[in-house]
């Protein structure tokens, strides 16, 4: 699978408190290692959206992450609020995430993330467009 990597990402990913990073930084190994087991996913762009490390797929829906210095104990992958994507973790992952809306799931810095969940999560996003029409996005 082909990473094509804007330069400016690793900048932000550097401008993180250095707790963060590694945080941050694990949740961008978990993206591309999903990204590559996904059959027939030639590529993945790593890019910046609303200045967010974001990644895109030919057939997925963007997904996005950050940390805010606003709220500095937790951490969040965002997805589009226009997808079915987060209502349908919320139904499949009921307890075992924390949601902002319908566009966000949020980690605590201190905690452990579950992370065969968000893989699921994960897949889902960078397939969205083959799966949309699927009851619970085919899960």
């Amino acid at each position: 699978m082909q990473l094509n990597t804007n330069s400016k990402v690793k900048e932000i990913f550097d401008h993180y408190p250095e707790n963060v990073q590694a945080k941050m930084n694990h949740l961008r190994a978990l993206v591309l290692e999903v990204a590559a087991s996904i059959d027939g996913l030639n590529s993945i762009e790593e890019t910046l959206k609303w200045n967010e490390p974001s990644y895109l797929t030919m057939n997925g829906s963007t997904l996005r992450m950050d940390w805010k210095q606003k709220s500095p104990d937790q951490y969040a992958m965002y997805f589009s609020c226009s997808t079915k994507l987060v209502p349908t973790f919320r139904k499949i992952y009921k307890g075992v995430f924390n949601f902002e809306g319908n566009r966000a799931i949020v980690f605590k810095l201190n905690e452990q993330i579950p992370e065969t969940e968000l893989k699921h999560c994960i897949q889902l996003a960078l397939t969205y467009h083959k799966v949309k029409n699927e009851v619970l996005l085919g899960a």
